[in-house]
């Protein structure tokens, strides 16, 4: 199985930088992912984080859209609990309208944040029950068949915004399976049941007027750099960055007191979220992703790139590209067979 590539962008705020510096850091990763031939760029919903700019997901879709113009870009994910429906189908009906044929919708079960913001955003803890139904609400809305009398998304009706269904559990699979719709598996910090799941949403998968067979997205980190070395510096200040945004959000910790943690019980439970890492050059993170996406049985590859400055996650993202550029020429390759035939 050869993989497509695309980026999940977390819209990093780093030491020192204030929400815009992330927002101009993801207009040029688009901008990067655009020349260099990734399928897609999606940005997940997460709040009440200092380090991560991208709570109002639609708005920074639109910001970036107007500052490319082919590749795709959508919510991975908008954390649907957290919302109506309709507010969704008409966000991203309003996108789809701006941006014909580039806009995707991702959609969570999980709040994406603590009690405490669940609270302050009015969220309903019991609106997660609801997750099937909302999803199939958002769908029709988006269809122009609404199943609420008397209302319909505008602008959103007849947009078809494509949905796919996230997750890091077997439920998720099972919904994606039962409602035939692409699925998508956190496993780039969630990677515990991904085997389980890629196997129950293509064992329970049923045709639908979406997608005709199973559909599987994974995510993986990426540290490609120009040496071993280098990906392994790079590798070492993500983690030890990763722990204090977990273990002390609040504060600036020295490498000593992040070191410490990361021996921790609490450090390599965290450590473990990321098992899912290609660190290195391009040849050894080529193999690592193809063996990855064979092995599992992953259609499409959501890289993310971590890197201690924005500089470094572009750089990691640009030398992806000769591997991006070997996809398209297989591809090229078999379309040319199947017409000769």
């Amino acid at each position: 199985m050869t993989p497509s590539f695309s980026i999940l962008d977390l819209a990093i705020i780093g030491p020192g930088e204030r929400a815009a510096d992330a927002f101009d850091t993801s207009v040029a990763i688009a901008q990067v992912a655009e020349a260099a031939g990734y399928r897609r760029v999606w940005y997940a919903e997460h709040h009440n984080m200092p380090s991560i700019a991208s709570s109002a997901t639609s708005v920074l879709i639109a910001h970036v859209a107007t500052h490319t113009s082919t590749i795709r870009l959508g919510a991975g994910g908008v954390m649907l609990p957290n919302h109506s429906p309709l507010t969704i189908a008409e966000q991203f009906g309003t996108l789809a309208t701006l941006h014909p044929g580039r806009i995707d919708l991702g959609l969570g079960r999980a709040p994406g944040s603590d009690h405490a913001t669940m609270r302050a955003m009015r969220a309903d803890p019991r609106s997660s029950d609801r997750f099937q139904d909302d999803v199939l609400d958002l769908q029709a809305y988006l269809a122009g068949d609404s199943r609420v009398t008397g209302v319909e998304a505008v602008p959103g009706a007849g947009t078809n915004v494509p949905l796919y269904i996230l997750g890091s559990s077997l439920f998720g699979a099972r919904l994606a399976a039962h409602l035939g719709l692409p699925y998508a598996f956190a496993s780039h910090f969630a990677p515990t049941h991904l085997l389980d799941a890629v196997d129950t949403y293509r064992r329970e998968f049923q045709p639908s007027a979406t997608l005709a067979e199973p559909y599987v997205m994974a995510g993986v980190n990426v540290i490609c750099a120009s040496s071993d070395d280098d990906a392994e510096r790079r590798r070492i200040a993500v983690q030890r960055a990763r722990i204090a945004r977990f273990a002390a959000p609040r504060r600036e910790l020295t490498e000593a007191e992040a070191d410490a943690l990361l021996d921790s019980p609490q450090g390599r439970q965290i450590a473990a979220m990321t098992h899912y890492t290609a660190t290195g050059t391009l040849d050894s993170i080529n193999r690592y992703l193809n063996n990855f996406a064979s092995e599992i049985g992953i259609d499409e590859l959501m890289t993310v790139h971590p890197g201690p400055t924005a500089a470094e996650r572009i750089d990691s993202i640009e030398r992806l590209t000769p591997a991006i550029d070997r996809l398209a020429n297989a591809s090229d390759r078999v379309a040319s067979q199947f017409a000769s035939r």
